[in-house]
């Protein structure tokens, strides 16, 4: 997949027509429960349009040179995916859908100097050109955890190698080997070393992120998947 912060951006427009198509044709019960503990999918289209105006933040603060924080606080960052996740259902399409456009008019707006700035963030210094491929990874994963049809082997096979990648280099406190499918080269996940656990770029993916058991891969020497520590 291209760091191109203009190629992913039309990644994120496909991505997020993707993911509109699916929660636009719900059975229009938002309080139904998602994948993810104590979350409903209203709780997880609240959080993808959150998202969008958060990283918005983001590309305000790069162009501008104005601190612009993600989120004001995590407990407001809560509070407002709680606040909303009750709504009907076309409230929370509508929400997805207009946070989305105001994403997108933001990052039109910078020029090739603001997509190189450094943006100040938690876990250091980071240039404004990631955040298209952040926004692509959230739309990615959280339309998977409506669970309405959408898996994560429907990932586009580039965004599937560059989330195992990220991820396998993220995770700490595990020792393991990933070996992906027509991918030349095994990837280390921790401190690496045994075992090796193979299988679809995708279902490896999905399994680092606790969005699978892992049920399509194989683990060599034979023996059960590795527990995994939470991703992020």
């Amino acid at each position: 997949m291209s760091t191109d912060p203009l190629v992913l951006l039309a990644e994120v427009d496909r991505a997020t027509a993707r993911l509109l198509a699916t929660a636009a044709a719900l059975d229009g019960d938002p309080a139904a429960p998602s994948p993810l503990p104590g979350w409903t999918r209203g709780h997880v289209l609240t959080h993808v349009a959150r998202n969008a105006d958060g990283l918005t933040n983001l590309l305000t603060w790069a162009r501008t040179g104005v601190v612009t924080p993600q989120y004001a606080s995590l407990d407001k960052r809560n509070a407002d995916i709680e606040a909303g996740a009750a709504r009907p259902l076309d409230a929370l399409v509508a929400d997805v859908r207009s946070s989305a456009e105001r994403f997108a008019e933001a990052a039109t707006a910078l020029d090739a100097g603001s997509w190189a700035f450094l943006l100040d963030l938690p876990r250091g210094p980071k240039p404004a050109a990631l955040v298209p491929w952040w926004r692509l990874r959230e739309v990615e994963v959280h339309h998977v955890d409506l669970a309405a049809g959408y898996l994560a082997a429907d990932w586009p096979e580039s965004f599937a190698h560059r989330l195992l990648h990220e991820v396998a280099g993220d995770l700490t406190g595990v020792s393991l080997t990933v070996q992906a499918d027509g991918l030349g080269h095994p990837v280390p996940v921790g401190s690496g070393g045994p075992p090796t656990v193979s299988g679809p770029a995708y279902a490896l993916a999905a399994w680092l992120i606790g969005r699978s058991p892992g049920d399509k891969l194989a683990v060599s020497p034979a023996g059960p998947l590795p527990a995994l520590p939470d991703w992020r």
